[in-house]
Parts: C-alpha cells; structure tokens; sequence
C-alpha cells in the first residue's frame, strides 16, 4: 500500500466545525494517512500546511512544509502564547481568499510524531501563525472566524466577499461549493 494525494475539502463541508479526535494509535496506517497528507500538501502552489480534516478526516493530525521547515504534529496542543502580530491570512479549503488576522506571535507547541514521541516546539512570527492556523482546524475553528474586517478578498482578482457570506458557507447554509469560487 502506498500513500496517494487526497481531495481537499472545500468550506461548505461539516467537516470544519467538528472537533477532531485525537490520535491513538499509531502503526503502518496512520504512516501512509500522514504521507498522503503530505503528498497532497505538497501538490498544492502556494501552501503552508494540511490539517487531516481539510482531507475529510478526523484526526488531530497536521503537517507543516513552510519557510524550509518540514514538520509531522500528531494531537498538538498549544501550551503558552505570547505577543502579538496581524498579517492576512489564506486556506486551502477557501481557495484564493485571504483576510486580515491578528494571532500571537510566539507559540510553544506540544505534540507526538509518527511513532508516538513527545516533542516541544517554540516559533514565532509567519510559522507561529501557520501553527495556530492548522490547530484551530482541528478544534472546528477557521480563520474566518478571526477576521478582522467585513471582507475577505480574493488574492488575483481583488473581489471582496462578505464575512457574512462566507461565514454562512462555511457553517454548512450552503448546500454547494463551486469549485472555482
């Protein structure tokens, strides 16, 4: 069995207000899940990292490949915050559109690799952000939720669309998300 590139779901999708479960076990499958998530990250122009629930599945599992860092977290946890910065901010399940952001500026994260070993980690500035980005994927949050304007923009062509609309789509009102919104 190998690793594939998986379909990343698009905001509309009740998968993005559900918490994920945490990982419990850890063996040959979950391997290939995090391969997967990585091939498919690694597919995208443009990305930072990959939250299992962008790929349908419910799992506390991110993968980071951002600003020369590669790095595998399984059920993190941030443990202490600190400052301050607000930058725009983009996801690959709302294609194209970003909004302004404010997130700590340093995070000291706890998690587990692959084989079930615990780390630390402490980052600040662009990978701080993108940490705290994917682990409020996995609690159900997005960063729509954030926002501090009443607009999203889109990054090529400059539309505004409503936080209010956007909001609607990514609590489920909607019943579609076109592909090339």
């Amino acid at each position: 069995m190998s690793s594939k590139k998986l379909k990343i779901v698009l905001f509309g999708n009740s998968v993005f207000r559900q918490k994920a479960k945490p990982v419990t076990v850890f063996h040959k499958k979950l391997h290939l899940l995090i391969d997967s998530i990585a091939n498919t990250l690694a597919a995208e122009e443009n990305s930072a990292a990959l939250a299992a629930n962008q790929v349908d599945i419910l799992k506390r599992i991110v993968v980071v490949n951002y600003l020369n860092e590669y790095i595998e977290l399984i059920n993190p946890e941030i443990l202490e915050a600190s400052g301050k910065q607000t930058d725009y901010e983009g996801c690959l399940s709302f294609p194209g559109y970003i909004g302004k952001v404010s997130r700590a500026n340093f995070v000291k994260v706890k998690y587990l690799d692959r084989f079930g070993k615990e780390h630390i980690i402490e980052r600040e500035g662009k990978l701080a952000r993108c940490l705290q980005h994917e682990i409020d994927h996995l609690d159900g949050v997005l960063f729509i939720d954030h926002v501090e304007e009443k607009y999203l923009y889109h990054s090529e062509t400059d539309e505004e669309k409503s936080l209010q609309e956007v909001s609607e789509l990514a609590n489920g009102k909607e019943k579609t998300v076109k592909e090339n919104e």
